[in-house]
């Protein structure tokens, strides 16, 4: 979804771009991105062999890759070969290619907690401050679009949500809408130049009052259920696969909240962020 809304974005600004595709990828996918006027090129950060006709004549990389939330498959999705070898292996065939600028997308610093997924994307990081090339990593806080969804239980909608802890620890709830503007802003803002940039929502939200929200919104009220913090954290313990420990460790991040001040990014950022408020709006 978020390479996706790049794509969009660069159509609009009339900026020329390459798509990355895999070979599986749909028909209808291919259509498109095709309208969107990218040139479409079969590549997977899975292959390093892949990687020359990708990078060919690239001057400026910007990756959103990951394999979750997708469903784990050992050696072919999976943290390891897609999150960190894939995407170690593609920033130094970057820099190999003359690529000058790397955006990389990663998640909150404040999510601290060491979990497969944690440690696969600070070990990319690392590896691209030392890359000798441009970088900006963007570090977004918890998607609306996933955490405000009945993805992870938040079935607002249909009346019921279900909030990780208390749910009373404010969150910088940001759309990936919004994460795909400042990818795109990116390219030539000099504040994005070897910068690492923490990126929320207009305003820290508790969980509770996101629900408050969705209730003016939707003009009904909404019931609440609580996954206790000792209990994700019993879960987190136990958690043995990969995509499971990581998403069991967000969920605790989540419940322990993830402040983020958007207010000098902003002076530097000319970026219209969306508020949970505007974003519940949208859903009816």
């Amino acid at each position: 979804m978020l390479g996706s809304e790049i794509c969009r974005l660069l159509k609009e600004k009339n900026i020329p771009g390459r798509a990355m595709i895999r070979k599986s990828t749909p028909e209808e996918k291919r259509k498109e991105l095709k309208t969107l006027g990218l040139q479409l090129v079969e590549g997977d950060v899975r292959d390093s062999s892949t990687f020359h006709n990708v990078l060919e004549g690239v001057t400026t990389v910007i990756s959103t890759v990951s394999s979750m939330p997708f469903a784990y498959t050992p050696g072919e999705n999976d943290i390891i070969s897609v999150d960190e070898k894939g995407m170690i292996e593609m920033i130094s065939a970057a820099r190999q290619a003359g690529v000058k600028h790397f955006i990389y997308t990663s998640f909150s610093g404040n999510m601290n907690l060491i979990f497969p997924l944690s440690k696969a994307k600070r070990k990319v990081e690392a590896h691209l401050l030392q890359s000798g090339m441009t970088y900006t990593i963007l570090r977004p806080s918890f998607f609306m679009e996933g955490w405000l969804s009945s993805m992870v239980g938040f079935d607002a909608l249909n009346g019921k949500v279900s909030l990780c802890g208390s749910g009373s620890n404010p969150a910088a709830y940001i759309s990936l809408k919004d994460v795909a503007k400042f990818a795109v802003e990116s390219l030539n803002n000099p504040a994005a130049k070897n910068a690492i940039l923490e990126l929320g929502g207009p305003e820290n939200l508790k969980p509770l009052d996101a629900v408050k929200t969705f209730e003016e919104v939707l003009g009904k009220k909404i019931e609440i259920q609580h996954m206790p913090e000792e209990v994700l954290q019993e879960q987190f313990a136990a958690a043995t696969e990969p995509m499971q420990k990581s998403f069991a460790g967000l969920m605790c991040c989540m419940a322990k909240g993830d402040l983020i001040d958007m207010h000098e990014t902003m002076k530097k950022f000319p970026v219209r962020i969306t508020s949970v408020k505007e974003f519940a709006q949208k859903l009816i």
